[in-house]
């Protein structure tokens, strides 16, 4: 062989070799596929997704499934060059910066925390609502919640994700406002007591103040309120890992249907998202992944789907062969718009360009 032509064979040997390389890098991007479809009238690993116990009952039947976006990659599992390639050429995946699910602020176990809470307010939202939309009383009560604790502040290390602040120097907490006003009345670096709530046990946390921006007094904690409900009877859901506020809409009707006589469903298999914003109004609000969910929808059989008033102008871009958009803006709507679809009576409000 003459010397140009090894001389070619090894730059042409390196070249793929580093392209190979390159494929293998890790990106800070991730995939976002369809995932799971869990109908609300029927199991997850034999569990019921919706059991209630306490109230009269009646029978189902065809679906009302809630529909899920799987990811692959994140900060701790990134994922390949090779892979996002792959994800971009794949009309039914999404590639995303890595900030758009994993904020830099935030670490993927708080991301994860996040998630898991956003289910809990979300099944109890959407129980609020199915007992509203029946006019079953429903009594409420704002729960104050430690999101995080900035790093060095005095809160750090000693109030925690996830505690519940019932009162501030033996006051009550009635609201995020009220927690900040009562740790503002003091002069740094004096110590305000916190009675919280962690693991089901009650306990004070003594923390010192420092001065804020403004020169108030602050501990560095960062917190969110969610509203809690008390229920006349017991309504368990059960969604395996399934997390985010996305499914309130599919888990509220899944409710209305097992509490009131006749099979709301007729027998087809209607699937949607949503979450619910307001349980009293029946508010339903906005998603992400409108398109992985109806792909992922259509897979499992669904005809109809679902969808909030904000994701019409996405979802008809890319909506499967097969599958009827209906939009939603209440839970009530929702319901007469699935009894329409099952009846062939009444009107159905279709997903347009401008929602």
């Amino acid at each position: 062989m003459s010397r140009r032509g090894l001389t070619l064979m090894v730059a042409g040997f390196l070249t793929l070799a580093l392209a190979v390389a390159a494929a293998l890098l890790p990106v800070p991007y991730v995939v976002l596929s369809p995932g799971p479809t869990e109908n609300t009238l029927g199991d997850i690993k034999g569990k019921p997704v919706i059991t209630i116990a306490g109230h009269q009952t009646y029978p189902t039947s065809g679906k009302l499934s809630l529909v899920t976006v799987a990811y692959q990659g994140g900060p701790d599992s990134r994922i390949d060059l090779l892979t996002a390639l792959r994800g971009w050429l794949d009309p039914s995946i999404a590639v995303v910066p890595e900030e758009t699910i994993f904020p830099r602020t935030s670490t993927v176990k708080q991301v994860e925390q996040q998630n898991s809470q956003e289910m809990t307010d979300s099944q109890q939202s959407a129980t609020a609502a199915a007992l509203n939309e029946l006019g079953i009383p429903v009594q409420q009560q704002a729960t104050i919640i430690v999101a995080q604790t900035d790093k060095g502040t005095p809160a750090d290390g000693k109030l925690k994700a996830g505690d519940q602040i019932v009162a501030v120097d033996g006051i009550v907490s009635n609201g995020m406002d009220a927690v900040a006003d009562e740790v503002r009345k003091h002069a740094p670096p004096d110590a305000v007591t916190f009675t919280v709530k962690r693991g089901g046990a009650e306990s004070k946390v003594t923390v010192k103040t420092v001065k804020g921006q403004d020169g108030k007094a602050i501990v560095g904690v960062r917190m969110s309120s969610t509203v809690t409900y008390k229920f006349p009877f017991t309504v368990d859901i059960n969604v395996g890992d399934v997390g985010g506020p996305s499914a309130g809409l599919m888990l509220s009707i899944g409710i209305y249907d097992k509490l009131t006589p006749g099979e709301l469903t007729g027998g087809q298999a209607i699937a949607g998202t949503g979450t619910i914003d307001d349980p009293y109004k029946g508010t339903v609000g906005p998603i992400g992944g409108i398109e992985q969910k109806m792909v992922g929808a259509r897979k499992a059989g669904a005809t109809t789907f679902l969808v909030p008033r904000a994701n019409c102008a996405e979802a008809i871009k890319a909506v499967p062969e097969g599958l009827r958009l209906v939009r939603v803006d209440t839970l009530d709507g929702a319901i007469k718009s699935v009894k329409s679809v099952v009846t062939g009576k009444g009107e159905i409000p279709a997903c347009s360009s401008a929602g």
